[in-house]
């Protein structure tokens, strides 16, 4: 007796076979991936621009992340930390984070090119590895019309904070208010 053959017929004219179909798929997944990264680079290169590879690595990434609030110092033009607050764990701080280094959420019109006043800095956010530790990045947030905008301390330069300063102003006050507002409202 013969063996017995396994025998598929091919598959009817005009239906691809689920090979092609396999690699048709690969493909398109390949292409929406490469798609994806470009986008996602493209949505921040004027950050890792203005900000520097370490500094936007450790405002998404670093452990320990603190809102001071800032004011004039005894030494003109010297800003010193009213108020401290660690907010490492604060809600909304994962959207900060995303949000501080999206090139849509800033105004990247060229700042007026003189000094702003010490006064114009209303708080900073200091990223660090762990509490007491030296900062990876520092920073330092100005709001108001004449004022909205975030400057890397020790580093030239500011950007305009455009839609994100509603947001972020409200998040501050909201995460950490300032000394002064809560001995306010306890009178």
């Amino acid at each position: 007796m013969p063996p017995s053959v396994s025998h598929r017929p091919p598959p009817p004219a005009g239906r691809p076979s689920g090979s092609r179909i396999v690699v048709g798929l690969l493909g398109l997944g390949i292409a929406l991936a490469a798609f994806a990264l470009v986008f996602q680079w493209r949505q921040t290169d004027d950050c890792l621009g203005f900000y520097g590879s370490d500094v936007a690595r450790a405002i998404t990434t670093a452990p320990h992340v603190e809102l001071w609030h800032l004011a004039d110092g005894a030494v003109p033009g010297r800003l010193v930390a009213t108020a401290r607050c660690d907010v490492s764990r604060a809600p909304g701080l994962v959207h900060l984070r995303r949000g501080l280094v999206e090139d849509a959420n800033f105004a990247w019109v060229p700042p007026a090119s003189q000094r702003l006043p010490s006064g114009a800095w209303a708080a900073a956010l200091v990223f660090s590895a762990a509490p007491g530790t030296r900062p990876s990045a520092t920073l330092a947030i100005g709001f108001g019309p004449d004022a909205a905008a975030v400057c890397v301390v020790g580093q030239p330069g500011r950007v305009g904070l455009g839609r994100l300063e509603r947001g972020l102003r409200t998040w501050v006050e909201a995460t950490c208010p300032r000394p002064e507002s809560s001995a306010a409202a306890g009178k």
